[in-house]
């Protein structure tokens, strides 16, 4: 089976699981429930898969196809000029993606924020109306438009990663004398691991950061509309719950602050001052302890970890006090990539 039969049969795999879960995006969005938001972030996941995949596999083809030489008889100066133009010729292909994604997301994003202010008024109880807010459609857009920059950022480094390994596998294969099919063959290979499968489950993070983001900042919308002042993070404490999620759980935090965080995100047009503003935590070694950062600080120390049990958050040394943690971009979910943390009205 050639590389890209495989790839086609991934995504006739997401085709049926789209016809499982066939009822539109709107109605699957139960976000009140772990369960409801796997399945949520699971379709979306499979819809993205699909809408990016014509275009990767394009990308692929043209790439090979400008590499498609005999090596033997080139020089240095055209082995750089050919991969230098494979890749602006899979670029063209790869350029169309955040577009694609996008209109996908729109429809998503107006059931995300629905399916929250529906939980809001008829689970928390709040005093807010059916329709959405000026805040809510500044949400839909932001969250939208930003994983579209994301989208763009990644596909970029994507192709970064083929140019590096195509020298590589040209180098390589010439020293050991390799002809013209073998070199393809190993160029063919790269292009797919660079282009489509360096990251297998890159859209399951996607569609669970953009779940999760839009339900968080909606929520805040929420919290503000009707009133509510703080907001407590609420963690699903299940042996799959990470140690920043066990951490933070319980924690309450200012709704004026949030507002203020979603309003310098939403200014921001590079991925990168996205993340530094609402990064992901990441655990570290510290000897023999375990240790959490995020935003460029240290967060905690996990002085008796809880991982793999249910109801047991653990037992931890904080190194920053609540307001030290929201200036350090975590008083909203998502925490990290596959988050199904939430918050719920405080008061």
């Amino acid at each position: 089976m050639s590389l890209l039969e495989v790839h086609d049969a991934r995504v006739f795999a997401d085709e049926l699981l789209e016809q499982v879960l066939r009822p539109p995006i709107a109605k699957a969005m139960d976000l009140g429930s772990p369960q409801g938001f796997d399945r949520a972030s699971t379709l979306l996941a499979a819809r993205l898969r699909r809408s990016a995949a014509p275009a990767e596999v394009d990308a692929l083809r043209e790439a090979v196809a400008v590499l498609d030489v005999d090596w033997g008889r080139t020089t240095a100066a055209q082995r750089r000029r050919l991969v230098a133009e494979s890749l602006v010729a899979a670029g063209r292909s790869t350029a169309l993606i955040p577009q694609r994604i996008q209109s996908r997301l729109g429809d998503a994003a107006t059931a995300v924020i629905n399916a929250t202010r529906t939980h809001s008024r008829q689970v928390q109880e709040l005093a807010i109306g059916a329709k959405f807010n000026a805040l809510d459609h500044r949400v839909a857009r932001h969250i939208v438009n930003a994983q579209g920059l994301f989208a763009r950022d990644e596909y970029g480094r994507r192709l970064d990663v083929f140019g590096r390994e195509a020298r590589r596998v040209v180098a390589s294969g010439l020293a050991r004398g390799l002809g013209r099919v073998d070199i393809g063959g190993e160029l063919e290979a790269a292009a797919r691991v660079a282009l489509i499968d360096r990251a297998p489950f890159y859209w399951e993070v996607v569609a669970s950061a953009f779940v999760g983001q839009g339900r968080s900042f909606a929520q805040v919308s929420s919290y503000a509309e009707a009133g509510v002042q703080r907001y407590r993070i609420e963690a699903v404490l299940d042996e799959r719950t990470t140690h920043i999620c066990r951490f933070l759980h319980g924690k309450t935090f200012s709704v004026a602050d949030a507002l203020r965080k979603f309003e310098q995100v939403d200014r921001l047009e590079q991925p990168e001052a996205i993340k530094r503003l609402l990064p992901w935590v990441r655990e570290r070694r510290d000897g023999d302890r375990l240790t959490l950062h995020g935003g460029g600080v240290r967060i905690a120390d996990v002085t008796r970890s809880a991982l793999g049990n249910r109801d047991d958050v653990g037992e931890f040394r904080s190194h920053l006090s609540d307001e030290r943690l929201v200036d350090a971009g975590l008083g909203l979910p998502p925490f990290h990539a596959l988050c199904r943390s939430a918050s719920v009205s405080a008061q």
